[in-house]
């Protein structure tokens, strides 16, 4: 199962066993490259708690502090034991105080209970198929699959999903298999499987005016871009020409300049072969002011776009092998430019920035404003009206 996962965790693995659970991990190391090793344990007086973690808590040194004034104590610098800590103090009521990305799960022997935690925006994907006496779970449904408790089976509704470009929450292909939702921790113990939904986005009226928003963006923005720097790895930004990747690479070079570091590696790709840039162009050159080249970011054009036939083959061929995708896009192309956007990335990077849901948190695509597709719910966009 963990081998499945060996292009998402290159770095190291690991599994741990006990009388009533197993887990394995596969580790991309970002903080704390020596220290951060999983399966990580936790001995109590009543028990061991056990963890496997994928992701990042963006505001762990202010919690490791938090629990270090109540009395713990910590043998690494790692972000993966701030939060085995913050369960050890909290129990699930953790969930409450992350911030970040992070999809885990809490083998905890002194009840005999496991918890399954995803982040409140669903970034860490998290899938889990009950079987007759528990569950097996992973980050992506070919762990699931490569469990022999688990038939491969896709039937009428998964078809749905595959062929009519639909991405329903909680739901996965495969038959028996479900998504854990954001926001969601699901505990499994002796009474059976447990669903609970900690956080959820709400819709509310927009009562600030106009300058109110822009200080409030700016200040969520440079909070969000300061946290993800954290890192004892290359970082880079995906600079795609946009005013959101732009914008991310401006506030990145703004805060790695002051502490002497250089600023971030710049690379620039397209998603689509033939795919215009945005706007003048003007803000996809590293010499922009606005990429920050005078703050000591170099740039470098990646060559995820207008693959060759021939690369395209290699790379659909590459990807089956290193990754075993799982369900189809149902974009053609995309997989084949993603895989080499990012293979290039990797050689120079482990850390990218971008401006990943820029649009549709903005309104960036051309539908939002569109007059015959009006709603009062968030995302402010209503199914197709015809």
């Amino acid at each position: 199962m963990t081998q499945t996962m060996s292009c998402r965790g290159p770095d190291a693995s690991g599994t741990w066993l006990d009388h009533r659970a197993a887990l394995g991990h596969r580790r991309l190391a970002v903080i704390d490259l020596p220290g951060g090793a999983q399966p990580m344990t936790g001995p109590t007086p009543d028990g061991d708690v056990t963890m496997v973690y994928s992701g990042e808590a963006y505001d762990f040194t202010d919690l490791r502090e938090e629990l270090r004034a109540a009395g713990h104590r910590f043998d690494t610098d790692s972000d993966t034991e701030v939060v085995l800590h913050g369960y050890l103090e909290r129990g699930d009521a953790l969930v409450d105080r992350l911030n970040g990305m992070y999809a885990s799960a809490i083998w905890d022997a002194r009840t005999e209970r496991l918890v399954m935690i995803r982040d409140r925006m669903g970034v860490e994907p998290s899938y889990y198929h009950p079987t007759d006496d528990g569950v097996v779970f992973g980050s992506e449904p070919k762990a699931i699959l490569a469990n022999p408790l688990v038939p491969p089976v896709v039937g009428a509704y998964g078809l749905r999903e595959l062929f009519s470009f639909l991405k329903s929450p909680g739901v996965a292909v495969w038959e028996g298999m479900a998504e854990a939702r954001p926001g969601e921790i699901i505990t499994l113990d002796r009474k059976g499987l447990h669903r609970r939904t900690y956080w959820r986005l709400r819709p509310e009226p927009h009562t600030d005016r106009t300058e109110q928003t822009v200080a409030q963006v700016r200040e969520l923005l440079d909070d969000i871009v300061k946290r993800q720097l954290v890192a004892d790895v290359p970082r880079c930004t995906l600079l795609s020409g946009g005013p959101d990747s732009s914008a991310l690479t401006a506030l990145a070079a703004l805060h790695l300049a002051p502490a002497g570091g250089e600023g971030p590696q710049l690379r620039r790709g397209l998603l689509r072969p033939g795919e215009a840039l945005p706007g003048d162009g003007r803000l996809a050159d590293p010499g922009h002011p606005l990429c920050a080249r005078r703050r000591g970011a170099p740039g470098q054009r990646a060559p995820g776009h207008r693959p060759g036939r021939r690369r395209a083959l290699c790379a659909r061929r590459a990807a089956g092998r290193s990754r075993r995708p799982g369900p189809p896009v149902g974009i053609g192309d995309r997989d084949n430019s993603l895989y080499l956007l990012f293979s290039a990335v990797r050689r120079h990077s482990t850390v990218a920035l971008s401006g990943e849901s820029a649009d549709e948190v903005f309104g960036g695509y051309p539908w939002f404003h569109d007059e015959r597709r009006e709603a009062d719910t968030f995302p402010w966009t209503a199914g197709d009206p015809r």
